[in-house]
């Protein structure tokens, strides 16, 4: 088709948006070997270096490839390391509706990002903000509409509420660690119990939050470790994540949220060395050995690589 006005505007935006990355400028439907050095030829005018190839054919696709190739090399190391130097975990704050995520984003931000109401599902969509800690660690918080049971958004036929919840499931998805809000006078509901499911599904990092702590009354220093053992109880599958007890409304205690997330953002993160892995390993296999086959050989585990 030769060189046309849309060509040369899309070559001078990557040179004056694109200047740092390596471009290369590919002529393609020269199906004749011998004149497609000279279709190509008309090409030079934007700056690169035209290469003429055929789909069709395959003529000149190994040297495309040889060069993207080699383009590839030039940068992948420094965008990897640039990654790295950038990265900010994502915290996405989960619950029930009505259970005090807003809040306690808000009370963490020191400021209304995000509107509460005691009216239910006053959050629609999982809205992302920057978050920097006491320590002065980058973090990404998501706030996400309350999840409530299938059943009752189905029966609902709120369009606009299904759309909510999947959007908090993805913000799961798309986290480090989960924050899972539940009301400290409702304890750990069927819901509560499903989302933890979820979230351990998903691989990723938890920590409890039991908000609205305020509201339980004539507590003592019992009251939590009593409570503690209710929340593990019921949510064995999160056994391992740490309980922290807010009051998101006067902001008691909020920032402990930061510091157990900061926590298991480095447990998550945690390499471990092959010799402890074999060790466990070889407990497991003390304690219940693979089965055998129906030859009576039994399976054998040489060793374990994180």
């Amino acid at each position: 088709a030769g060189l046309t006005a849309a060509d040369v505007e899309i070559a001078d935006w990557l040179r004056k948006s694109y200047s740092s990355k390596y471009i290369v400028l590919a002529v393609n439907k020269c199906e004749s070997p011998r004149k497609g050095v000279m279709q190509a030829s008309e090409f030079w005018s934007l700056g690169f270096s035209p290469i003429p190839i055929s789909a069709l054919s395959g003529t000149g696709t190994g040297e495309l490839l040889d060069l993207v190739c080699s383009g590839l090399k030039k940068t992948e190391d420094v965008e990897n390391m640039d990654e790295e130097e950038n990265y900010v975990p994502s915290i996405a704050i989960v619950g029930r509706p009505n259970v005090g995520k807003s809040s306690i984003l808000n009370s963490l931000l020191g400021e209304d990002r995000t509107i509460v109401s005691p009216i239910s599902g006053t959050t629609r969509d999982a809205i992302d903000t920057e978050f920097v800690g006491p320590d002065g660690q980058k973090f990404r918080l998501i706030d996400t509409a309350g999840i409530r049971r299938r059943a009752s958004v189905a029966s609902s036929g709120s369009t606009t509420e299904a759309l909510s919840v999947n959007r908090a499931f993805r913000a799961i998805r798309r986290s480090d660690v989960v924050a899972l809000v539940i009301e400290a006078m409702a304890c750990i509901t069927e819901q509560d119990t499903r989302i933890a499911e979820r979230i351990e599904k998903e691989g990723k990092g938890c920590l409890i939050v039991v908000n609205k702590w305020d509201t339980i009354p004539n507590k003592n220093q019992q009251t939590a470790t009593y409570y503690e053992q209710d929340v593990r109880e019921k949510m064995r599958m999160l056994d391992w994540a740490p309980i922290v007890y807010s009051t998101a409304i006067t902001g008691q205690s909020v920032e402990k949220v930061i510091v157990a997330a900061s926590t298991v953002e480095k447990e998550r993160a945690r390499r471990l060395s092959t010799a402890i892995l074999n060790q466990v390993i070889r407990e497991a296999i003390a304690f219940k050995p693979p089965p055998r086959t129906r030859g009576g050989k039994r399976g054998r585990v040489y060793y374990c690589t994180q």
